[in-house]
């Protein structure tokens, strides 16, 4: 083992290759300890978490336990971050999960959320923990474990919109579900929170999903209503059939410039990025 130093549905991302679109391009040089629970979900029972390493031979295995020696509560207390993040109480129509299977074992790739209704799974790889400790920082390890938990347990707690397509790397449905996913990330802390760091994705649009989308939403958190993901999660129960502008119109008022083409064109602006505008033409 290495030298180290330790800090006492159906399947949503089909392949654990499609999460490679979340990977962080930076280190956490202005790392984010875990945000605080508040006090309303303190108590909140997120499910019973079925926890297992099945290689624990491997290398990264070795790292995890050694880092989380509670696996247990770590989970629960992040899902209890997620769900904070994505409701604004425990009477929301919050899904009700029985048990989170989350299993540590060796994988090419990074993580992936599968299952659904009242059981959901998570796998994470003991391939990307040992790659992500190659350097021996464990600000570094901790800060990408709770940033892939983040995105994941988001898939086990967000909402599902209706009448706008499936899970097929393009359509409405599918930026609303990996885009809300890394939203959650960054308003954690998980993902730099300086629009100018590297983890931010240059061009795109609303519908690229993963980080071009959660940073755009996470913007309109901070500039158009502090509740935006929360309200942005909720429109998949309010709006019906779901699409980005009426979305948008829901949470913002009807107005042309809530449209999300034009919303897209503001955070570009804001953001320094104003040669992109012309790629916001896609819906």
């Amino acid at each position: 083992m290495k030298n180290m130093k330790f800090l006492a549905s159906t399947i949503i991302a089909a392949t654990a290759l499609s999460a490679m679109a979340a990977i962080p391009t930076e280190s956490p040089n202005n790392y984010h300890a875990p945000i605080a629970i508040e006090r309303q979900w303190r108590n909140y029972h997120p499910g019973k978490i079925d926890f297992k390493i099945t290689t624990p031979e491997a290398e990264g295995a070795k790292i995890y336990s050694a880092i989380i020696t509670d696996p247990e509560t770590y989970i629960t207390e992040n899902a209890r971050r997620v769900i904070q993040t994505l409701y604004f109480s425990p009477a929301d129509s919050i899904p009700d999960i029985n048990v989170i299977h989350y299993v540590v074992r060796d994988f090419d790739g990074i993580s992936y959320k599968s299952g659904g209704g009242d059981n959901v799974r998570i796998d994470y790889s003991t391939n990307w923990i040992e790659k992500s400790f190659n350097d021996n920082d464990t600000i570094k390890l901790d800060y990408e474990t709770r940033g892939v938990i983040y995105h994941e347990l988001t898939h086990a707690f967000q909402l599902s919109p209706k009448g706008c397509g499936s899970y097929d790397g393009k359509s409405p449905y599918w930026s609303f579900i990996e885009g809300t996913a890394d939203a959650v990330r960054v308003a954690c802390g998980c993902f730099q929170q300086d629009f100018a760091s590297k983890d931010r994705p240059r061009g795109g649009n609303w519908m690229s999903g993963y980080r071009t989308t959660g940073y755009f939403l996470y913007w309109l958190s901070l500039n158009k209503d502090k509740d935006f993901i929360r309200k942005f999660n909720r429109t998949a129960l309010e709006v019906i059939p779901w699409s980005w502008d009426e979305a948008m119109y829901h949470i913002l008022g009807r107005d042309e410039a809530n449209s999300v083409a034009n919303l897209w064109d503001e955070y570009m602006a804001a953001i320094g990025d104003e040669n992109d505008k012309q790629k916001s033409t896609k819906k």
